[in-house]
């Protein structure tokens, strides 16, 4: 029997881990080194978005042209710079992360995937780092489409080509610690559990409504019996 199957979809940033700053600073070695142009990116949305939204917002910035050409050169140069970063910083898997992985792992009905602005090279960099990349089957990414909301559908078709299961909305959970998390996974109708690891507090995220709403991880056991993992 397939129905007690779910799909479940993380987010990685301020969910999985914490980079200590190894994507903000690679996007700006990267406009550094391929425009010439010094910029702190304080002023540029960073959290929840796509990173090849996170680069069309800069090159519009600065005024460059937003051709699928120097995006594509601006995300090449952010993954190289971002293989030298992670490893001179003080990065770290978020509380409860790595025992709910494996909680979650060896439990046949579930299916662990991920939702994430990152590209997937990028993802699959910091998650290596990290030592979680082979807890995830496959995943939705910034390759797929810039805008985060529209992410959902490639990862359920990909769960439905690597499982022949339709996984219908009821079977669906969005993990991530940001309104845009919260939105995508409402977009496909999907359960919402909002983590406050990231940028955005507790109070701010419960404006947003999710279904679900953690301080942290770190009580692993009762993570998997509030959802029903």
């Amino acid at each position: 029997m397939t129905t007690n199957k779910r799909l479940l979809l993380f987010d990685i940033d301020g969910t999985l881990i914490h980079s200590a700053g190894a994507g903000v600073q690679s996007l700006r070695l990267t406009l550094g080194d391929r425009f010439g142009i010094k910029d702190d990116l304080q002023d540029i949305e960073i959290a929840g978005m796509t990173d090849s939204g996170i680069v069309i917002r800069i090159l519009n910035k600065h005024k460059i042209p937003t051709t699928p050409e120097n995006i594509a050169a601006f995300l090449d140069s952010y993954v190289h710079f971002l293989s030298l970063e992670l490893p001179r910083r003080a990065g770290n898997l978020l509380p409860g992360v790595l025992e709910l992985l494996e909680k979650l792992k060896s439990r046949p009905n579930l299916v662990l995937a991920l939702l994430t602005g990152n590209v997937s090279r990028g993802a699959q960099l910091k998650l290596e780092h990290y030592g979680v990349w082979h807890f995830f089957e496959f995943g939705a990414f910034a390759d797929d489409h810039h805008d985060r909301n529209e992410l959902g559908p490639f990862a359920r078709a990909r769960a439905r080509e690597r499982h022949g299961h339709e996984f219908d909305s009821g079977q669906i959970d969005v993990i991530g610690d940001t309104p845009r998390d919260i939105a995508c996974g409402k977009a496909i109708g999907a359960r919402t559990i909002a983590i406050a690891t990231g940028t955005w507090p507790r109070e701010k995220l419960s404006t947003h409504r999710p279904d679900f709403l953690f301080d942290d991880l770190s009580n692993v056991d009762e993570v998997i019996r509030t959802l029903g993992w």
